[in-house]
């Protein structure tokens, strides 16, 4: 029961991009909520909404590159084919 070096890099770089995505996510939904604010009643409201959807999206996108992530390193640690 050896440590796979190579796929424990791999999960290392994985949770640098996750630490990136944990920050951007609720950054870029708070963007959405605050544009949704004061763009109120005018034509730019649909970029709005249009942000509120990205957030969601990278929201979820960042749940799923967790699991993943997570995964990649128990593989590396417990060596599980």
């Amino acid at each position: 029961m050896s440590t796979d070096v190579n796929l424990l890099g791999k999960g290392l770089k994985h949770i640098a991009i996750l630490i990136l995505l944990f920050i951007v996510s609720p950054i870029v939904l708070t963007m959405a909520f605050k544009a949704l604010k004061k763009f109120e009643d005018t034509s730019q409201e649909y970029l709005s909404y249009i942000l509120i959807v990205i957030a969601v999206v990278l929201i979820v996108f960042t749940l799923y590159f967790a699991f993943k992530t997570f995964q990649i390193l128990l593989k590396a640690i417990f060596n599980n084919s």
